[in-house]
């Protein structure tokens, strides 16, 4: 059964770093592209970071470039979220999905999604 499980998430001051995780199981994943999304209380679901399958692109959403980090590990099955010089508009719901396409900015093209992360960025 294919999984995903977020974790890393939590309370950071402004400025301050968190580091998120997201651990795939019960399917190949190194063959898929994942994403990080943003839900942002009130708010859709938005990409802020995703990584390809094969050649490890990488792609950012404006809001984060220069602060996020995403990177992967395909001998453990884990892709991370590095993030930095956080903002309170960053706090929300992070979560992580599997995409047997190329990376989108589109939900519907993911075939696997986590349960979700909460960051919470306040003073």
């Amino acid at each position: 059964q294919a999984q995903l499980v977020e974790s890393g998430g939590g309370l950071v001051q402004p400025g301050g770093s968190l580091r998120l995780s997201c651990a795939a199981s019960g399917f190949a994943s190194d063959n898929y592209a994942i994403g990080w999304f943003h839900q942002a209380p009130g708010k859709e679901r938005e990409g802020v970071a995703c990584i390809s399958a094969h050649y490890g692109n990488t792609y950012y959403a404006e809001s984060v470039k220069g602060r996020f980090t995403i990177s992967r590990d395909n001998g453990k099955g884990t892709v991370l979220l590095q993030m930095n010089s956080l903002k309170p508009e960053d706090t929300g719901v992070y979560y992580c999905a599997a995409s047997s396409n190329l990376c989108s900015i589109n939900l519907d093209r993911y075939d696997y999604w986590g349960q979700g992360t909460q960051v919470t960025v306040s003073s």
